[in-house]
């Protein structure tokens, strides 16, 4: 397994100590050994666990450099997973019309790379942007053809997050019982693949996960999200164009 594939999965299974300790070796390794995509990788890495912490300052500035490794060595595919992150840490800092720039700059590129995976990832991401930005009409659209593509394609390490999706989308329509319901199917989805969301979706989970709680109350928010995790996620769906 490559150190891409080794520190990718334990970053989504919460091992955040393994993480760091796996990047600062690698970027020892990779500078020594004069290969930028290890560099990257690791300081991509590491930009991931400070945001994961809350630093989105140290976090941005990690990705900053693991871009310009990317820059210097003349390669555009190694600028993609920095430039995600750069967009990350605009989204959660609320700056969400340069979020919103840089999650388009970064469909272009993977598109431009021949990734239709991250780009449906982007595409996720900028969905939750317009969600923000109050643009409901676009979201709910972006997030349906989200739901078509991950079914479709059978992306299965990305069902949690399309159910995230409709979670957040029920708040903000202010259907607090569907929320609470897609939070249980999304905690279940998560916990099927043994991983924990990333850090931004992390906080729009929280985020819903509070919203519902308040507007339900424990008891009404405990049986909505019991139900969901009991519900598959295809069928949560159903009905729902």
């Amino acid at each position: 397994m490559s150190f891409s594939d080794r520190v990718r999965s334990a970053f989504r299974r919460g091992e955040t100590d393994a993480v760091v300790s796996m990047s600062e070796a690698e970027i020892a390794r990779a500078s020594a050994a004069g290969d930028p995509a290890g560099e990257v990788e690791a300081r991509y890495s590491l930009a991931r666990v400070a945001i994961r912490e809350g630093d989105l300052a140290t976090g941005e500035a990690r990705a900053r450099k693991a871009l310009e490794v990317a820059q210097l060595a003349g390669d555009r595919r190694l600028e993609e997973r920095p430039r995600h992150v750069l967009a990350g840490v605009a989204r959660m800092s609320g700056d969400l019309l340069r979020a919103r720039d840089l999650y388009r700059a970064s469909i272009a590129l993977n598109e431009e790379l021949g990734r239709p995976v991250q780009v449906n990832s982007e595409y996720h991401n900028l969905a939750f942007v317009e969600l923000k930005l109050g643009r409901l009409d676009e979201a709910r659209r972006l997030f349906a053809e989200g739901r078509e593509r991950v079914f479709g394609h059978g992306w299965k390490d990305f069902v949690p997050y399309v159910c995230l999706a409709e979670a957040a989308l029920g708040a903000a329509e202010g259907d607090l019982t569907r929320a609470a319901l897609m939070v249980g199917v999304t905690d279940v989805a998560f916990a099927e693949l043994g991983q924990v969301p990333d850090p931004d979706d992390a906080a729009d989970l929280a985020a819903v996960r509070a919203a519902a709680l308040e507007a339900l109350g424990p008891v009404a928010y405990a049986a909505e999200y019991a139900r969901g995790r009991l519900t598959d996620p295809r069928a949560a769906f159903a009905g729902i164009h």
